[in-house]
């Protein structure tokens, strides 16, 4: 099955300048590479990727591996390509594992490497957000750095516990109502019995005591780029309820955009269903439970969480609740009836076509602690 994806990935994208693999033997070598590669440059030949490089390193990982193949038809996965058969994904998971280590060693960092970063005004890194850069040892140290202080990302209406704030610097990709069996309904989503349902309850471990809490409530989420700051916040207030780390996917949907010449991320609703994530729920009291799930993607998906993150101990809104490794990653958020959540932030002058082809509002990039919704309560 590896060898028909590879096969196919050449057949989408034939050019050997950036689609270098072309057998099972290449992949061989690139996974060679690929294991001790500085998140930067992913093909032997850097001058043919775009300016996204990093990125792209990450995409070009997962398009080898996102070909749709026969053989999972029907299989019950969310899609039917290589990286969400679980034999591979355990293997797969094992390899960014093993990448994340090296990325933790003084060789996944250079000043040639944080100079790159630093020229490029998306990771903010002019702009005297962080901590000093001689704190950066490491690719993880730099990927999951600290602001320099906590005013430069001020809370929304800190006293306002109604006012939900963005748990990171992201971008909101909307918000979905939870039916009374814990259902979203997700256009082009995983068909289940002919179906495009999705359970939240299964967002959640096996032995949570608050699987069916959120039926009737609202789900979100919110999606970080490779750019972004990458340490994510409580955005509420309140006590927490439970803590968990499920081990499962590290995946990413990706496509060839033979237009712009690069790969691109498909940041679609209901792959986190089955994705590398933690999460704790909060108890705001007036607005009911708030579960807050940091969602990995593709590689590394560490998700973190700060040592006082624990059952039983209260965290004001904006405090910190942990950080990613490298990979893009996602943020979902699932409110309770009772909170009656709105999605408040800033809609961009343009929209997108879904699955059905029918528009939808896309958002405007939101900074940690910035206003994300509000909690009107019972109507």
């Amino acid at each position: 099955m590896l060898e028909k994806s590879i096969s196919e990935a050449k057949k989408v994208n034939p050019d050997l300048k950036t689609n270098p693999v072309q057998n099972l033997s290449d992949y061989y070598d690139f996974l060679d590479s690929a294991s001790e590669l500085i998140p930067q440059n992913v093909l032997e030949n850097p001058s043919n990727l775009t300016r996204d490089q990093i990125l792209q390193s990450i995409c070009y990982f997962y398009f080898l591996i996102d070909q749709p193949l026969p053989e999972l038809k029907d299989k019950g996965l969310f899609n039917n390509s290589l990286q969400y058969y679980a034999p591979f994904s355990s293997w797969n998971r094992a390899f960014v594992n093993a990448w994340g280590k090296f990325l933790d060693t003084e060789k996944s960092w250079n000043q040639q490497t944080y100079q790159g970063f630093y020229n490029d005004p998306r990771f903010g890194l002019q702009k005297g957000w962080y901590e000093p850069s001689s704190n950066w040892k490491t690719f993880n140290e730099f990927f999951s750095r600290y602001l320099k202080s906590v005013d430069e990302r001020p809370i929304a209406s800190p006293e306002e516990p109604m006012v939900v704030v963005a748990p990171a610097d992201s971008v909101p990709q909307g918000a979905w109502t939870i039916d009374k069996d814990s259902n979203i309904k997700v256009a082009g989503g995983l068909k289940v019995k002919l179906t495009t349902f999705y359970n939240v309850d299964d967002l959640l471990s096996d032995d949570s005591q608050y699987k069916g809490a959120f039926a009737n409530g609202v789900l979100t989420h919110t999606f970080l780029n490779v750019n972004d700051y990458h340490r994510y916040h409580f955005a509420v207030g309140g006590i927490i309820k439970e803590k968990q780390n499920i081990a499962q996917n590290v995946a990413v949907e990706v496509i060839w955009s033979k237009k712009q010449n690069k790969y691109a991320p498909i940041v679609s609703t209901g792959w986190q269903f089955t994705q590398t994530r933690g999460y704790v729920i909060v108890d705001t009291e007036k607005y009911g439970l708030v579960a807050l799930i940091p969602m990995g993607m593709a590689q590394v998906s560490s998700v973190n969480f700060e040592g006082s993150v624990k059952p039983g101990i209260a965290h004001k809104k904006g405090s910190m609740l942990g950080n990613f490794l490298f990979g893009g990653s996602d943020f979902v958020m699932l409110f309770q009836d009772k909170a009656g959540f709105e999605l408040t932030a800033r809609k961009a002058k343009t929209t997108v076509k879904n699955a059905n082809q029918k528009s939808e509002d896309i958002y405007e990039h939101i900074l940690m602690g910035e206003e994300y919704g509000v909690m009107k309560g019972m109507q």
